[in-house]
């Protein structure tokens, strides 16, 4: 399965365009949005912007989206995984944005994370593609924990705009895929092998 992972497009038409043309340059069978859709709302332009990618998506908000981003997420042809499991191709998808503390709660309680999924949160985990300019760790200590607890396969994840790449955390990956500052998200090729390219 091809995934085609960004974060942060903060409501910036022009930044939805490069994802765009991403999609009709690599075909991916899914694209991830990982939150900051928009510039404090609205939702409608979560909603046009979900809408406008031609291919299934998930998408969750994050801390700049107000609540009816979550809203305009649902409303749209795209699936709001936040505090969901939804399989794709065999492959177990979570939804954590990171910014709402009872939704770890919610996780841990449903027992939707194991070693196979794929973990989609908003903010990083704390060490992890998470240093800001002045180089200070700004993850989130509670992702830490469940990702330490749980080890899955791979963490999709932005918020960190000075800081998108891989990081490896045992045997979880971790792709802080923002579209904040630099760079154009992330392909994703995960089978058997996982394989991680950054876009520029």
């Amino acid at each position: 399965m091809k995934i085609l992972a960004a974060a942060d497009l903060h409501g910036s038409q022009y930044r939805l365009n490069i994802a765009l043309k991403n999609v009709e340059r690599y075909s991916p069978d899914l694209v991830v949005i990982c939150g900051d859709i928009t510039q404090f709302g609205p939702g409608e332009v979560a909603k046009n912007f979900l809408d406008q990618i031609p291919v299934e998506t998930l998408a969750l908000t994050g801390n700049i989206d107000t609540a009816d981003v979550g809203k305009g997420i649902d409303s749209s042809k795209a699936t709001k995984i936040e505090m969901k499991r939804v399989v794709k191709k065999g492959i177990p998808f979570v939804g954590i944005n990171g910014v709402d503390p009872n939704q770890f709660k919610v996780v841990e309680e449903k027992k939707l994370l194991d070693e196979k999924s794929v973990l989609i949160s908003h903010e990083p985990p704390y060490g992890a593609q998470d240093k800001v300019f002045i180089g200070m760790h700004r993850g989130n200590k509670d992702l830490r924990e469940i990702v330490d607890k749980y080890k899955p396969r791979l963490v999709l994840c932005g918020h960190i705009h000075e800081d998108p790449g891989i990081t490896k955390i045992g045997n979880t990956t971790v792709v802080n895929c923002s579209m904040g500052k630099r760079g154009e998200g992330a392909i994703i090729d995960i089978n058997e092998k996982l394989s991680v390219k950054m876009l520029d």
